[in-house]
């Protein structure tokens, strides 16, 4: 099955930097406005050694971030990862340890923690929905249901996790919907014009509701299809109907989705699986960050 990436951000290592060095300087500024009142108790001259625990299982996600953080608040600092992104980490260990100015590792704990709670957590999610299909043609994909300002951080966790990328906003990709569907008049008055802007697109796909719209779609030439919210058996006879084609589309599902009904949707033979929590309700993973102080100049 073909897998659709973004055109416009590559997750390279150099665009995840830049990305986590944006995201970390827009946090540091809502966080320390005018000055950090707390860290100015500390004598500035005073050096610490910082170790970051996980508190529970999880898969490390968010490094670049918390490299980010640390260093735009102390350039000197020392960052030793024990643990890298997309690895997994167990209860109570030690995942990095910093060393660098006191002053400055405790004005970046709080942002670099956040990132890091975050990032982990939406791995960790997406990992568990990967396993879950394990075996089967299935790609578990993220959605456009992300935290605002935090799309393409939140799109790399899920990559970290081993999930598959959705388009990553309105500009890269064309996803017809019910409502674009009733505004442009149907189904093949809606496929005629999105065949007009195909080329500037890294897709065109469809979302559909019943078996009869599905038919319609296909005769278009729909190349990917979303089913929404259909019941297991229509599921199966949609893919069905999708392979007695002479060319099949990419079929997904969307909506509803489980971690207890995730196998049996899988198993059913679609191509690829969306699901908005991964990237909308993540709980964080628990970390904590335990210093040392120590004398130095």
């Amino acid at each position: 099955m073909p897998v659709f990436m973004p055109k416009i951000f590559d997750f390279s290592p150099e665009s995840i930097a830049q990305l986590a060095q944006d995201d970390a300087a827009r946090a540091l500024r809502e966080d320390l406005g005018t000055g950090d009142l707390t860290a100015s108790l500390i004598d500035p001259t005073r050096r610490a050694r910082a170790r970051v625990l996980a508190r529970e299982s999880a898969v490390v996600c968010g490094q670049a971030w918390v490299q980010a953080a640390v260093l735009q608040c102390d350039p000197q600092a020392q960052i030793v990862w024990q643990v890298r992104d997309g690895q997994r980490c167990a209860a109570n260990q030690v995942v990095f340890e910093i060393t660098g100015r006191a002053q400055a590792l405790l004005t970046a704990e709080r942002t670099a923690l956040n990132f890091l709670q975050l990032l982990s957590g939406v791995a960790t999610k997406t990992a568990a929905y990967v396993a879950i299909v394990a075996g089967t043609r299935a790609h578990i994909v993220d959605t456009r249901k992300t935290l605002p300002g935090l799309r393409l951080a939140q799109k790399y966790a899920v990559r970290t996790g081993g999930g598959t990328n959705h388009r990553v906003g309105l500009y890269d990709a064309i996803l017809i919907k019910e409502n674009h569907i009733a505004a442009a008049g149907g189904i093949p008055q809606v496929m005629a014009q999105a065949a007009h802007l195909a080329a500037q697109a890294d897709f065109v796909e469809i979302e559909v509701e019943t078996l009869a719209q599905l038919g319609q779609a296909l005769d278009c030439g729909a190349q990917m299809v979303l089913l929404d919210n259909m019941d297991l058996p229509t599921l199966r006879e949609a893919v069905r109907m999708n392979a007695a084609r002479a060319t099949q589309a990419i079929l997904e599902i969307s909506g509803g989705v489980t971690l207890e009904g995730l196998r049996a949707l899988a198993e059913t033979g679609v191509d690829r699986i969306s699901i908005g929590t991964l990237t909308k309700d993540v709980q964080a993973t628990d970390y904590s960050m335990r210093f040392d102080p120590f004398a130095g100049a």
